[in-house]
């Protein structure tokens, strides 16, 4: 409902949503298009972090097995990486790459990328100009809305995880 009536409130129209394929992203999208004629379209270079041996476990269980090591991710996570998965400057790059893409092929259209907590904040870390080592100084509660708008090219941040719906 936020989405649509603030486009409304706008004027625009929501052109596009992309979305990674996992379950909870994909019904989101699903949700955001229901009474749009637009059917989302899954990249899976959206997909959340790849966890490796941490996949499934809480923080507890990982502190539990892997004493320290989720702690030093959490401060450093250029410099740490869940055993066996993706370093934050992997997933960067995968993200990234996915999102230059969209960005070229919509040039001026009102897009929504419905993703995960850590891709969310990668992509609020490239438009904020955040350095990557400070990613989780940034929010990202489930089903929160973040709105950049363009001006000329220049990323602006309207909107940072917004739950009031």
């Amino acid at each position: 409902k936020f989405i649509s009536s603030t486009l409304e409130k706008s004027g625009k129209q929501l052109d596009t949503v992309y979305c990674s394929g996992l379950k909870r992203a994909l019904k989101s999208a699903e949700i955001i298009t229901a009474n749009l004629d637009l059917n989302p379209i899954v990249v899976e270079k959206l997909h959340e972090r790849h966890f490796g041996l941490w996949e499934g476990l809480t923080f507890e269980e990982i502190e539990e097995r892997w004493p320290g090591e989720f702690k030093a991710w959490a401060q450093d996570p250029l410099k740490h990486r869940p055993k066996e998965g993706e370093s934050t400057l992997e997933v960067s790059e995968r993200v990234n790459g996915a999102l230059d893409g969209i960005l070229d092929n919509h040039d001026g259209q009102t897009i929504a990328v419905v993703a995960h907590g850590g891709i969310n904040r990668v992509i609020l870390c490239r438009f904020l100009g955040v350095p990557l080592e400070h990613i989780f100084r940034i929010e990202q509660d489930h089903a929160a809305v973040s709105i950049i708008e363009f001006y000329d090219g220049y990323p602006v941040v309207k909107l940072l995880n917004w739950r009031g719906f």
